[in-house]
């Protein structure tokens, strides 16, 4: 039986780790919450207590690591108020480690951040599209994404989702009822859990390593459209956009995920 470690089982880690479990995988999952460890515990996860630092990791990461051939890491950087952190140097902690360890391939979870946003009109980005990130998590997310491939001692493969929603998240809760939002005909760049959970499994099917993956679902309506009508369904307060009709950002393809993975998206951002 192949073993997983699964580096983050949060929103997105815990729900693939469970799906991972019913594909026959045996798998690690680390939480820095200890009230965390035990329903972990009882989905059938070999749960951990890791916390990864800028300079050391808390917890036994190398039991963690251990007999995995496949690490996914899955833990955002924290840079949002007064919690700036540098994730650059928290990865170069990690790697000492899986460098020393069994595992041979890598899946990093990123963001479609690495791509700055067009100020002047909408650009579709491929996986060709030179990273220029205009954000401070967006540059550490490039940075993270290099030192990761660039190293030999395994492979990696990188995912950049694009805004990440499901049944418990959605955007629309945060801007509902909001004035004078900006860019009303840029487009949407979402994916539905299911599909993230969808898109790990199939790289790690085919075999698809040393590969970078732009992964949004092939749905781009403007914001304004997309959001209103969001709101009207859950019956939340209508944002209020600008009166701007020039349309600004980037759209985000996701061809190299139908074609090399030949993956077929189950969930729209509906």
């Amino acid at each position: 039986m192949k073993q997983i470690s699964i580096l983050g089982c949060g929103w997105l880690g815990f729900p693939l780790a469970k799906s991972l479990l019913v594909k026959g995988y045996a798998v690690k999952g680390s939480t820095t919450s200890m009230e965390k460890i035990f329903m972990l515990k009882n989905d059938g996860v070999n749960p951990f207590q890791i916390i990864v630092l800028e300079d050391s990791i808390e917890g036994n990461i190398d039991s963690f690591l251990e007999n995995s051939s496949i690490l996914i890491i899955d833990i955002p950087p924290k840079l949002r108020g007064n919690s700036k952190e540098n994730f650059v140097a928290k990865i170069q902690t990690l790697i000492s480690f899986i460098e020393k360890s069994t595992v041979e391939k890598v899946i990093f979870v990123s963001s479609t951040s690495v791509y700055a946003d067009d100020n002047f009109n909408v650009t579709t980005v491929t996986e060709n599209t030179k990273a220029n990130p205009d954000s401070e998590s967006g540059k550490q997310l490039q940075e993270v994404e290099q030192l990761l491939q660039k190293n030999k001692n395994f492979q990696t493969t990188i995912i950049r989702f694009g805004g990440l929603i499901g049944e418990d998240r959605h955007p629309i809760h945060f801007l509902a009822g909001k004035k004078n939002l900006e860019n009303p005909n840029g487009p949407i760049n979402l994916i539905h859990q299911m599909d993230c959970i969808g898109i790990i499994q199939k790289i790690i099917e085919t075999n698809s390593w040393n590969e970078t993956f732009n992964a949004v679902a092939p749905y781009h309506p403007s914001r304004k459209e997309y959001y209103t009508q969001k709101a009207i369904e859950l019956k939340l307060p209508l944002p209020e956009f600008e009166k701007n009709s020039t349309a600004t950002g980037k759209m985000v393809s996701s061809e190299k995920v139908e074609q090399l993975l030949n993956y077929s998206f189950q969930t729209i951002p509906d």
